[in-house]
């Protein structure tokens, strides 16, 4: 018995070896651990909020670029926790840090961060325009750094729509269009339809205020979003749509999506590019839908996770509709050529007949704008009609 005994703690004491062995060994080791047996969302924020504090935001985001987690974890929101750190840690420098992973968070929170401690002074305007600049990434990061700005005013300006807008527009620079403008209200209405975090009470008043259920359009179609930021308050939109359609956000059932598409169908065809806009915000939901929620590796999903979003935009009863999902959902997996393109192209290949059209031809103006080092290898893995037009396109 006491031989029996010996044998089994040399066991253990070899086990607990190994294991310290391997933890030693393996870069990231709590990405093993870290969503294990968690029970609530709010656990595992606490979770990587302690790994962040004992060794710092930049390796609590590598953990999460590896970290097993249970289905349906909202990374976007997760990374805004570690992001909280960073600027805690690094303040506005922490942006050169922030890459477009997790659609943005890292930007989000350093925005949020400088307007909370700074105010919207000039200064603190010129220090964020300075840190968007220095975010890491291609042409697109400038200006998605401004999404996050507009999550971040519109927080600071109590959820005040007018006061936000106006703070937005005065942002914007004829050099980039305005992007920084429209970026801007596009984070707000987002931070409308789904956020909340930095003040759940004045947020559900927002709500209150600017939704109605008997006017589905809202905001974006009332005198609160000016006509030139109404295409990117329709684009966000969507989860708003989903929910008047009786859907569960956590998990929208596809029995929905008809009626959430049909709420769009009330933008008049005189203002086309906005209707598209509307209907496009499925597309960009569907991708990390099939995905489910896990926005690491949408351009690595299965052949069969390409389908089912393709067969998502089907479910629009307007033609206009599906091919401005198919739209958006080819621009949600290049996302400003920060993804593998051999994604997008992949979903392309599962998109049957007329709309097949729509997303490679998509498809070639994303690569040509985003990646045009890459078109020689690219171009020759399209269909024989859309090569030579890829090959010969140039976007000015």
């Amino acid at each position: 018995m006491l031989r029996r005994f010996v044998y089994v703690g040399i066991l253990l004491v070899a086990i607990v070896g190994l294991d310290m062995y391997v933890q030693a060994k393996t870069p990231y080791p709590e990405s093993y651990t870290i969503g294990s047996s968690v029970s609530s969302f709010k656990e595992l924020s606490a979770r990587f909020t302690d790994l962040a504090d004992k060794k710092g935001a930049l390796y609590a985001f590598e953990v999460l670029r590896r970290a097993e987690l249970p289905p349906n974890t909202d990374l976007h929101l997760l990374a805004h926790v570690v992001g909280d750190e960073l600027y805690k840690q690094q303040g506005v420098a922490g942006m050169q840090y922030c890459t477009q992973e997790f659609r943005n968070a890292c930007s989000h929170t350093i925005v949020i961060g400088a307007l909370t401690e700074f105010g919207a002074s000039s200064d603190t305007l010129k220090q964020i325009d300075d840190a968007c600049l220095k975010a890491p990434g291609g042409l697109g990061a400038y200006s998605m750094c401004y999404h996050g700005l507009g999550h971040g005013v519109f927080a600071y300006y109590g959820y005040s729509l007018p006061e936000t807008v106006a703070f937005c527009k005065k942002m914007g620079t004829a050099e980039y269009e305005f992007q920084q403008y429209h970026q801007c209200v596009g984070g707000a209405v987002m931070e409308l339809m789904g956020g909340g975090g930095h003040d759940p009470e004045l947020w559900q008043k927002a709500q209150e205020r600017y939704l109605s259920p008997d006017h589905p359009l809202a905001p974006c179609d009332t005198d609160f979003i000016p006509d030139e930021a109404k295409g990117f308050c329709y684009m966000y939109l969507t989860p708003r749509l989903f929910q008047l359609a009786g859907a569960d956000l956590g998990n929208p059932a596809p029995s929905t999506y008809a009626k959430a598409f049909s709420f769009c169908d009330a933008v008049p065809a005189s203002t086309q590019t906005l209707r598209d806009a509307c209907f496009g915000g499925f597309g960009k939901e569907f991708i990390p839908l099939v995905a489910v929620r896990d926005i690491r590796a949408v351009d690595r999903m299965s052949t069969e996770q390409y389908q089912l979003a393709a067969s998502y935009c089907l479910l629009s009863p307007f033609n206009d509709g599906v091919k401005a999902c198919i739209h958006s959902a080819v621009e949600a997996l290049v996302w400003g050529g920060e993804n593998n393109p051999t994604g997008a192209l992949r979903f392309c290949t599962t998109v049957s007949d007329t709309n097949a059209d729509t997303c490679f031809e998509v498809f070639i103006q994303n690569m040509h704008r985003y990646m045009p080092e890459r078109t020689a290898e690219l171009c020759p893995q399209l269909p024989a009609k859309f090569a030579a037009r890829c090959e010969d396109l140039t976007i000015k």
